[in-house]
């Protein structure tokens, strides 16, 4: 289905790298992301491990290493459980 969509600055920044990082398209990417947030269960709490920094750049929180492509197709590989 084609539609448009406006999203927050952030959320684009993400959900391109990740379809960067898995070799999809953005729409692709956006679909994956809803339907596993869909299958996850409802009591997890965010994890709370990735942050947007001053500069615009998602890094892992406490040590401000930088969020890499690689690290998000690893990452996004794992199961949802």
């Amino acid at each position: 289905m084609r539609t448009s969509v406006t999203l927050d600055e952030d959320v684009y920044s993400f959900v391109s790298a990740y379809a960067h990082a898995k070799g999809m398209t953005l729409g692709a990417a956006i679909s994956e992301l809803v339907r596993r947030a869909e299958q996850a269960p409802e009591s997890e709490p965010p994890s709370g491990r990735i942050k947007l920094n001053e500069h615009g750049y998602y890094v892992i929180a406490g040590t401000s290493d930088p969020l890499t492509t690689e690290m998000v197709k690893e990452l996004s590989e794992d199961e949802v459980v």
